[in-house]
């Protein structure tokens, strides 16, 4: 995975490294959105597709950085999630930190068949689950999805 920035005023293009690892459905904090961001959230895709949860941190990113990963969670065997989300743990504080919220995500368990719906403290160098439902249908790969939070929500009644 690289970081591309683009300085519109110099007109230049950089590339940085941020991880050698396979790593798709990079998502960041919603409240960040268009605006200089620290830390993004990615599904790792190695050993497998969706194998595990990264937690990468942007500030890392130098010309001779190698890997910017400062968290990471692997799911367990023949267990693969699908797209991540940040939830604001406060969404409507100014002033919480980048990363004060969790990672929600549907992981299914190929062995049994199952499919839970985790939750985990984005703040933790482990990503630790705070919340694990198992859910009553197997929900398919590649399954996206989007959080609403209930304000907004209570807006388009």
């Amino acid at each position: 995975m690289e970081r591309i920035e683009i300085n519109l005023k110099a007109k230049t293009v950089t590339r940085r490294p941020v991880s050698p690892r396979c790593l798709e459905f990079a998502v960041i904090n919603p409240a960040y959105a268009g605006k200089k961001t620290k830390y993004l959230y990615a599904a790792e895709g190695w050993p497998f597709a969706s194998a595990g949860l990264v937690k990468v941190d942007l500030s890392l990113s130098t010309a001779n950085s190698d890997d910017c990963v400062v968290a990471s969670r692997l799911y367990g065997p023949d267990c693969y999630g699908s797209e991540p989300f940040f939830v604001a743990r406060e969404p409507n504080n100014p002033a919480a930190e980048e990363d004060d919220g969790y990672l929600v995500t549907y992981v299914h368990n190929e062995n049994t068949n199952e499919t839970k719906f985790l939750v985990m403290d984005a703040k933790s160098p482990s990503l630790k689950i705070v919340a694990s439902v198992k859910l009553p249908q197997r929900v398919p790969y590649g399954f996206h999805g989007l959080f609403v939070k209930e304000d907004d929500l209570n807006k388009l009644q």
